[in-house]
C-alpha cells in the first residue's frame, strides 16, 4: 500500500528540541548496539588480536556468551610449566622435583603433538607456528625431539641457554593461551548466548515501534498500524534474531535522520561515484546497442530496401501520410536559396573574378589591352562587374525556375531522375553489397577505436566534472 507523505504539523520549539533529542538518543542505542554485533560476529576470527589488548573483556565475554572455556590439556600443560618455575627457584633444576617436573613436561609434549587439542578450536595452524619455533630453537627436524631435549635439566641448565623458560613463556606460552574449547548448543551448533544480551535491546526497539506505530495511526487519518509498520519498515530488521548484520541499514538511517553524524558528504559521494559509472557504462551499451541495430539492418538488407524502395515496402508503416525525405530536402532547399546563399554571395562573387582575372591573364591579347594608355584598374572593375552579374544571373534563374510552377515541375523531374539514375547504378554490379559491407566493417572499427574506449577514457573525466560542479554548488550555498 503506498503511503502519501503526511502534511508537516507546527509544533512549539520546546517539542521539536525534545523530539531531537530523542531521535538522537535512539539513533545511539541502535549505534551502540551495531557496534557489539559486530564485536560478536567478529569475535571468533579475531579472538587472538581482541585478546591481546583486551584480555580480561574478550575472556569474560567468550565465557559468558559464547560459552567459551579453558582448554584442559593446555591448561594444565602451562600449569605444570609455572609449577617447574617454582620448584626451579626452591631447589633447582638437579632435583628429584624438578626431575619428575620436566618428564610430566615431555609426556604432555608428546600428547600434544598426538591429540592436537587445538584442532577443537580450528587452530591448528597455532600448533604447527608451536612447533616450528621450537624446531627453530633446538635446530632439528622432529617437533617431539625438540620438545624432548628443551624440557631436560641438560638444555635448561646451559649457561648460554638460561633463557629458555623466558623462551617459552615469550613465545610458547601466549600462543597456547589463544586456544580454548567451545561448548555445543541443543541445535547442534557452537554455543552461542548473544541473545541474553541482545534481547534487552530488541525490547527496546520493539516497544519504541509500538509507539511510533500507536502515535502514527492516531496522528494521521487513515493510516493503520500496518501502514505505519510499513512506514518505518526498515525497524524492523533491528528485532530479527538472525541476519543481524542487517541492521546497519536502519542505523545508518536513523543516525542521518537525526544528524547525530552528517553522512550527506559521505552519500553524496558514493552517489556521484555510483552515477558516473553508471552513466558511463550505460552510454556504452546504448551506444553498442545502436551499432549493432544499425549493421543488423545493413546486414539484412532492410535499410537499401527502405531507401530504394520505400514506397513500395508493404511493412514500412507511415504514420502521417507525409514523404519526410522530400519535404526535410525541400526545407533544406529553401533555407540555402533564401537564406544562406544571399549571405555567402560576396565570397562566391570574389571566386568567380579570380577565375575571370587567371583566364584573361592566360590571353596574349589581354596582356596587350593592360599596356594600353589610361587603361588603369579597368580589366579588374570588368571582371568584378562580370562576376557579380553571372552569380546574380544564376541565382535568379535557380529562383526564378523554383517560384515558376514549369520551372518548378522541369526541377522536380531532374532531381527525381538524379535519384532514380543514382539507385539503379548503386544496385548494379554488386556497389550495394560492397558498400553494406565496407559500412559494416566501419562500424566494428568505431566500436573497438571509440566506443570501447569510452569506460577508460571518460569516468575519470566524468567524476572530475562533477566533482567540480559539487563544489561550485557547495560554495554557492
Amino acid at each position: 500500500m503506498a503511503l502519501s507523505r503526511p502534511r508537516k504539523i507546527s509544533r512549539s520549539p520546546s517539542r521539536k528540541l525534545s523530539i531531537r533529542w530523542f531521535e538522537k538518543v535512539m539513533a545511539l542505542i541502535a549505534l551502540i548496539n551495531l557496534c557489539l554485533v559486530v564485536f560478536d560476529l567478529s569475535y571468533i576470527r579475531f579472538r587472538d588480536f581482541y585478546l591481546r589488548y583486551f584480555p580480561e573483556l574478550t575472556q569474560q565475554y567468550g565465557e559468558r556468551y559464547k560459552g567459551i572455556e579453558p582448554e584442559r590439556s593446555t591448561v594444565a600443560y602451562l600449569e605444570t610449566v609455572d609449577n617447574l618455575e617454582d620448584q626451579v627457584t626452591q631447589t633447582g633444576l638437579q632435583s628429584i622435583q624438578a626431575e619428575t617436573l620436566l618428564s610430566q613436561l615431555q609426556e604432555q609434549s608428546n600428547a600434544l603433538i598426538d591429540e592436537n587439542p587445538f584442532q577443537v578450536a580450528d587452530k591448528s595452524g597455532t600448533l604447527e607456528r608451536i612447533k616450528n619455533l621450537m624446531r627453530d630453537r633446538i635446530g632439528t627436524d622432529s617437533s617431539k625431539e625438540a620438545f624432548r631435549r628443551f624440557w631436560s635439566a641438560q638444555y635448561l641448565s646451559r649457561q648460554d641457554d638460561s633463557s629458555g623458560i623466558d623462551f617459552f613463556n615469550e613465545e610458547i606460552r601466549p600462543l597456547m593461551e589463544t586456544n580454548y574449547f567451545r561448548g555445543i548448543g541443543e541445535d547442534g551448533g557452537p554455543l552461542d548466548l548473544f541473545w541474553k544480551l541482545d534481547r534487552w535491546f530488541v525490547a527496546i526497539f520493539a516497544v519504541e515501534l509500538l509507539l511510533r506505530t500507536l502515535y502514527l495511526s492516531r496522528k494521521y487519518k487513515g493510516v493503520n498500524w500496518l501502514d505505519a509498520i510499513i512506514w518505518r519498515w526498515y525497524d524492523v530488521l533491528l528485532l530479527l534474531p538472525f541476519w543481524r548484520w542487517l541492521r546497519i541499514f536502519p542505523v545508518i538511517v536513523r543516525i542521518n535522520q537525526s544528524k547525530l553524524i552528517n553522512l550527506e558528504p559521505l552519500r553524496n559521494r558514493i552517489n556521484r561515484i555510483f552515477l558516473s559509472q553508471l552513466a558511463v557504462e550505460l552510454t556504452e551499451v546504448v551506444v553498442l546497442r545502436i551499432i549493432d541495430q544499425f549493421q543488423n539492418l545493413l546486414q539484412e538488407g532492410k535499410l537499401s530496401s527502405w531507401l530504394f524502395n520505400a514506397g513500395s515496402s508493404q511493412r514500412y508503416v507511415d504514420l502521417n501520410g507525409v514523404d519526410e525525405i522530400q519535404t526535410i530536402s525541400q526545407r533544406v532547399t529553401s533555407v540555402l536559396l533564401y537564406q544562406v546563399l544571399p549571405q555567402v554571395k560576396p565570397e562566391i562573387d570574389t571566386i568567380v573574378q579570380h577565375s575571370l582575372t587567371s583566364a584573361f591573364n592566360q590571353s596574349p591579347a589581354y596582356e596587350g589591352f593592360q599596356r594600353l594608355p589610361g587603361i588603369g584598374n579597368l580589366p579588374d572593375q570588368i571582371s568584378r562587374r562580370i562576376a557579380a552579374e553571372v552569380t546574380q544571373n544564376l541565382y535568379n534563374a535557380v529562383i526564378n525556375a523554383l517560384e515558376d510552377s514549369r520551372g518548378a515541375e522541369l526541377t522536380q523531374k531532374l532531381v527525381t531522375s538524379f535519384t532514380e539514375n543514382l539507385r539503379e547504378e548503386i544496385q548494379k554490379e554488386d556497389t550495394l553489397d560492397e558498400i553494406q559491407a565496407l559500412v559494416v566493417e566501419l562500424l566494428d572499427e568505431v566500436k573497438i577505436n571509440y566506443v570501447k574506449q569510452l569506460p577508460d577514457e571518460d569516468i575519470d573525466r566524468l567524476q572530475q566534472q562533477t566533482q567540480r560542479f559539487y563544489g561550485a554548488t557547495q560554495r554557492g550555498k
